[in-house]
């Protein structure tokens, strides 16, 4: 029996080491790729004028059940049609894949955007290529799938020498493609993609001496969940509310809300979890949430509460070469019956507060960059005001491009401005201020049935658009969600925040106008 013990032993064993050899052989010519990445950044990056090519893969590579939830997924690979303004460069290439062929009429939507370059001279540079795949597969891991179409690819490039891929997220996936194709990534490696994680990102957060809700991490089991909800009580007796998050949650759609009774012990809140643990995300039963829970692990929080409460973010930028900026601050406007939905954001963050979370984010940025990390991430936080002083707590890093990234870099490109850190305000190429609200959440049942085509004559007639002399206007993304799922994102630049608030308004009441009056005719 020992000597069958020994050879189990030795069978367990050596898959394992295959494992770790492939993924260290893979992580070695990974980095030996982004080596190039550094040359790059020096020479092409800051050029506008230099020859140069940027991949464009917007798959969103997290769990697909998670994922699946969230209407309309596959248009989000849109949000980053707002890369296509590179094309302002005019010796610029961008290749661009998206799971399902883009409408020619959204790309025209885009273009129109281009300051100084005519659409003409855009579309000689611009390559769509598609998977024609409208599953749930993360779209990497379709064109993985595809050795012709990553032929394709490679016969577009235009300038190899000074070509980069830019992903949504990076993952082994990406990594995978970036080695097939040969080209480094502006993006954090995906061996450090677990520093993202809401249990890594809480320990982070202490390392860099910040407050965070009271809390517990790396939990892995329904009882690891009831224990620590039971502990959170203990520790504060008036506590309502805890917040339960999968540690690859999206969007606020991995995380669950319980709510306390007065002789809650931890018996009874394990018995009753399933009936009071009100989780986010549409149509995730509560078993599956578990189960994905043991899968990813997570944490449990004490619920901030506060008469006066925001949910500021601040976006970062580490470089190739290790230089960490601060690259805008953002109030996000959480939506859903528990609050924990992101619907959008106005920018930049309140003035109350937009230096102080900036240079938290700065001090986050160089504890990651001793890590490693590389590219662009997110932190949020939630703000609460009492004594007229506010006190912000640190809630996750999410360690890759975000809802408040297309946006922003829309504004950026149009008008050539930058965000200024420390007074925590953004100025255009002329010195003028701008502000945004923008939103990946724009629907309503009556907006199903407008097409792309009907969406351009309607802002068109009703003068919905951007105003490139002005320097404001109303621009709209994720048009392609809007026939099917009644779902649209926008971006309202003002030159006050009292202008983005009526462009907004403006644009819902035009919206709902329109769609009222398209159904009173049929």
């Amino acid at each position: 029996m020992g000597l069958q013990g020994v050879e189990t032993e030795k069978v367990l064993i050596k898959p394992t080491v295959k494992a770790i050899d492939k993924n260290t052989t893979e992580s070695m010519i990974f980095q030996t790729i982004q080596e190039r990445l550094i040359e790059q950044f020096n020479t092409s990056f800051p050029d506008k004028l230099a020859p140069k090519t940027v991949v464009i893969i917007p798959s969103l590579t997290m769990d697909e059940e998670i994922l699946s939830k969230v209407s309309g997924i596959t248009h989000y690979e849109e949000r980053l049609l707002c890369l296509l303004l590179l094309l302002r460069m005019p010796r610029t290439q961008v290749i661009y894949i998206t799971s399902m062929p883009i409408d020619p009429i959204i790309i025209d939507y885009y273009l129109h955007l281009l300051p100084g370059i005519t659409r003409y001279h855009a579309e000689q540079r611009l390559t769509l290529l598609s998977c024609y795949d409208a599953s749930s597969k993360p779209l990497t891991q379709k064109i993985l799938e595809r050795p012709r179409l990553m032929e394709r690819i490679k016969k577009s490039i235009q300038h190899v020498k000074d070509t980069h891929l830019s992903f949504f997220n990076v993952t082994s996936l990406e990594r995978q493609l970036a080695i097939k194709l040969d080209l480094p990534v502006f993006g954090c490696d995906p061996d450090l993609f677990e520093l993202g994680n809401k249990s890594n990102g809480r320990k982070i957060f202490k390392e860099c001496g910040l407050s965070l809700p009271d809390g517990f991490e790396d939990l892995y089991s329904e009882e690891d969940i009831a224990k620590a909800l039971y502990d959170l009580k203990q520790r504060n007796p008036l506590l309502r509310r805890a917040v339960v998050k999968l540690n690859d949650g999206f969007s606020g759609d991995g995380n669950g809300v319980f709510y306390y009774e007065v002789d809650d012990s931890q018996g009874k809140i394990q018995e009753n979890l399933n009936s009071r643990l009100k989780i986010v995300a549409v149509d995730l039963p509560y078993q599956m949430f578990i189960q994905k829970f043991g899968a990813m692990g997570g944490v449990v929080e004490a619920f901030i509460e506060g008469e006066i409460k925001t949910s500021p973010s601040v976006q970062c930028r580490i470089s190739p070469t290790g230089d960490c900026l601060v690259a805008s601050t953002h109030d996000q406007e959480l939506g859903g019956e528990t609050g924990q939905i992101f619907l959008g954001a106005y920018f930049p963050a309140h003035p109350d507060y937009a230096a102080a979370i900036g240079k938290m984010g700065k001090n986050i940025s160089e504890n990651l960059r001793s890590k490693g990390v590389l590219g662009r991430f997110a932190v949020d936080f939630i703000s609460v005001k009492e004594d007229n002083e506010w006190k912000h707590y640190a809630i996750e890093i999410n360690l890759r491009k975000g809802g408040t990234t297309h946006p922003y870099i829309m504004l950026e490109f149009l008008t050539d401005g930058v965000y200024d850190a420390d007074e925590g305000t953004y100025r255009t190429a002329t010195g003028q201020p701008r502000y945004y609200f923008s939103s990946d959440n724009l629907k309503s049942e009556k907006y199903i049935g407008t097409t792309p085509h009907d969406l351009i004559e309607i802002a068109m007639i009703n003068d919905l658009h951007y105003d490139g002399a002005l320097q404001e206007g109303v621009m709209f993304h994720l048009i392609g969600a809007l026939s099917q799922f009644g779902k649209l994102g926008v971006v309202c630049v003002g030159s006050s925040m009292e202008r983005v608030k009526m462009y907004y308004k403006k644009t819902v009441d035009i919206l709902d106008l329109e769609s009222r009056y398209g159904v009173d005719c049929v």
